[in-house]
């Protein structure tokens, strides 16, 4: 099964767990890897004014990928939607932070394009709503159906390397 990585929000203004970090870490060195990056403008996306809280202006992923995208909101950029698209895999794995809005906001958006999006539950993180990432979990497989919850459910036997 050919399958990519999307790694939703892994940077300085999430918390996220040195084993989770790892984790994914280790996955974007296997498979095809795409990450996305929230930053703050408020012209786009009233954070700041609407919710009392903002993401940093400079946030860097703090995971390598083969390409990452600036987004400014929920929502992956359509670009990074369509950059997924070209790929043509059969699955894209999702991960990362805000498992219950980022994270689940990507699975619509590869859900509407036709890209088959599962969750990687145990490299993902809620937020300060349920760090534990349960209820993003729950949502995820009430709308998109397939969630992993362990790495050893994770098929890489016939993947390479990524770039």
């Amino acid at each position: 099964m050919k399958q990519a990585l999307l790694i939703v929000d892994v940077q300085p203004s999430f918390p996220i767990s040195m084993e989770i970090l790892h984790g994914i870490r280790e996955l974007s060195a296997r498979l095809p890897s795409v990450a996305t990056v929230e930053r703050h403008d408020e012209s786009v996306t009233p954070f700041e004014g609407q919710l009392g809280w903002k993401p940093g202006k400079a946030d860097e992923s703090l995971i390598p990928a083969n390409c990452v995208f600036i987004k400014h909101g929920y929502l992956p950029p359509p670009a990074a939607i369509e950059y997924l698209r070209g790929l043509r895999m059969d699955r894209i794995l999702v991960c990362g932070a805000q498992a219950d809005t980022c994270v689940l906001a990507a699975g619509f958006a590869l859900f509407d394009a036709g890209l088959h999006p599962t969750l990687l539950k145990w490299l993902t993180v809620g937020s300060s709503l349920d760090r534990s990432g349960n209820l993003g979990a729950r949502l995820w497989e009430h709308h998109f159906g397939s969630v992993l919850g362990h790495s050893d459910q994770l098929d890489l036997s016939c993947e390479t390397l990524s770039a």
